[in-house]
């Protein structure tokens, strides 16, 4: 399984990661002494495991029938900081577990679907909300000057990561002159970053499962001196690792892949921030849709 926060909530200032055997003793233990509705709640959690990964905290009380409060409680009762830094653990333990795409699949044959479409869409949010932390805005905004003052910019993603390295070159393309069209005939990935220099910037986009093909060639990038901005599910992707910048998308969801919303909203705030702070990035446009529009590549209204 796949998410964005297995991050060691170390980091919040919590206690360390449980083992999926002991945090799940915890919730018996919790079970059988606690007051009736925490115990009733700890219970519930022991038979929908994968709904604390899935869920943010109105949503999982929404499923289980109780007060947001009470969410918070049992989390600090396992001895989390809260329930963001349960849920990191919850999710890093099914990632551990091997879990794949074909058993994300499997999942939602379980659900209704009014609860798939709930489910999707509370994740969604949630991601979003987490997206506008104030460390990851930072992180894309130190990005911006750098990639407009890069000598050539390359995206590279695969199967369907692909779709935000060929959107991130062509809207880049479009307002600025040192995007280089994403890669997607075989060996073209090696023949475009074999090429960058220390004044070039790759962008690199890809989750566990980690694409083989981007992963090696964040290898050549560093090789050839290159600037490796990371676009990735934690800080211990194989990407993230000797990275210039890392950005830790937020990918939560019961869909049958990781979202990848937060994604292509990375991308665009980093190309609507380039073009705020550029001269020229106006006019480029403009004359980019004037030429498609001569040559009948719009539909006229």
């Amino acid at each position: 399984m796949i998410f964005d926060m297995r991050q060691h909530h170390r980091n919040e200032g919590s206690k360390p990661m449980m083992s999926e055997e002991k945090l799940q003793s915890a919730l018996r233990d919790l079970a059988q002494s606690a007051p009736p509705k925490l115990g009733a709640f700890a219970l519930w959690l022991l038979d929908h495991w994968n709904d604390i990964a899935f869920n943010s905290i109105r949503g999982l009380a929404q499923k289980a029938g109780v007060d947001a409060n009470l969410v918070t409680r049992t989390s600090r009762e396992l001895g989390y900081e809260g329930y963001d830094a349960l849920r990191a653990d919850v999710q890093r333990l099914l990632q551990r577990g091997g879990a794949t795409y074909g058993d994300r699949a499997r999942a939602l044959r379980n659900l209704p679907d009014a609860d798939i479409f709930t489910q999707v869409l509370a994740a969604s949010g949630d991601n979003l909300q987490r997206l506008s932390s104030p460390g990851l805005l930072e992180t894309a905004n130190d990005c911006i000057a750098p990639l407009l003052a890069a000598r050539r910019i390359y995206s590279v993603g695969v199967r369907s990561c692909y779709s935000i390295a060929h959107y991130l070159s062509y809207v880049g393309g479009m307002a600025f002159d040192n995007f280089v069209p994403a890669p997607a005939a075989p060996g073209a990935i090696l023949d475009q970053v074999s090429q960058s220099t220390p004044e070039d910037i790759v962008v690199a986009i890809t989750y566990e499962h980690y694409s083989a093909e981007v992963v090696r060639a964040c290898q050549i990038a560093r090789d050839c001196g290159a600037r490796v901005l990371a676009l990735t599910d934690a800080q211990t992707s194989p990407i993230a690792l000797g990275a210039w910048k890392v950005i830790c998308l937020p990918m939560s969801g019961p869909q049958l892949m990781p979202s990848l919303n937060s994604a292509f909203l990375t991308v665009e705030l980093i190309l609507a921030a380039m073009a705020a702070r550029s001269e020229g990035a106006a006019d480029r446009v403009a004359r980019f849709e004037e030429r498609i529009a001569r040559f009948g590549g719009y539909t006229a209204q």
